[in-house]
């Protein structure tokens, strides 16, 4: 598959939409980040929703800087190839929902690693579209999307992504999803629409349902 850096160069069929986010749901993220920053003798605690202000210091206990974390990061995704593994279940779950649905990758990660990212994912066998972007997630899924009659679905587990995607893809399933289970506990509750998924089983089972109920309102209008 052609890779993707833009939405302009994914080309969708007559069928749904499920846009993905990478890191936390098909791939692991805060437990590798965890095992990388150990390495270099610091630490992330899970006391609270955030990277900032949880990243100490394993031999006084200070809490790292944001330019630092943000250095830490940058070196962590130019190699995430070496500590990042799939999520449970993503991949073999991708790969099934892919015979009824396009697969989008929406990534938050700085674009300047798209390269490894997609070289990463093509030996994982989730050759899907990929587009790396800082912009904010609705309106890139509303220009994928671009009004289509077909159901169209969001995974994340950022809830100012799933809003996002809301305020701009109305008819959109949301849903939350969140592989490290000692961060997931200091996530903030689904508002509104957002389905909390357990895992990639659940999320599949939500996804085959939502587009089972488009197909059954196509053939009856009226239902």
């Amino acid at each position: 598959m052609d890779i993707a850096t833009n939405v302009s160069q994914v080309r969708l069929g007559d069928r749904p939409l499920v846009v993905c986010d990478i890191d936390e749901v098909v791939l692991e993220f805060l437990t590798p980040f965890t095992a990388f920053l150990r390495s270099h003798s610091y630490d992330l605690l899970p006391r609270s929703f955030r990277l900032y202000g949880n990243i100490v210091s394993l031999l006084d206990g200070r809490e790292l800087e944001k330019a630092d974390v943000d250095a830490f990061e940058e070196v962590f995704f130019a190699n995430q190839h070496l500590w990042q593994k799939p999520a449970e279940k993503a991949v073999e779950t991708l790969q099934s929902l892919s015979a009824d649905a396009d697969i989008v990758f929406l990534t938050a990660m700085p674009p300047r690693h798209h390269g490894i990212r997609r070289e990463f994912l093509d030996q994982l066998h989730l050759s899907f579209d990929l587009i790396a972007t800082q912009e904010a997630k609705g309106p890139v899924v509303a220009r994928l999307h671009d009004g289509r009659s077909l159901p169209v679905a969001f995974i994340d587990d950022m809830q100012r992504n799933l809003l996002s995607v809301a305020d701009h893809v109305p008819d959109c399933l949301l849903l939350t999803m969140m592989a490290n289970a000692d961060f997931k506990a200091f996530a903030p509750p689904p508002v509104g629409n957002i389905v909390a998924a357990t895992g990639w089983d659940h999320a599949a089972e939500l996804l085959r349902a939502h587009f089972a109920a488009d197909v059954l309102t196509s053939a009856n209008p009226a239902a």
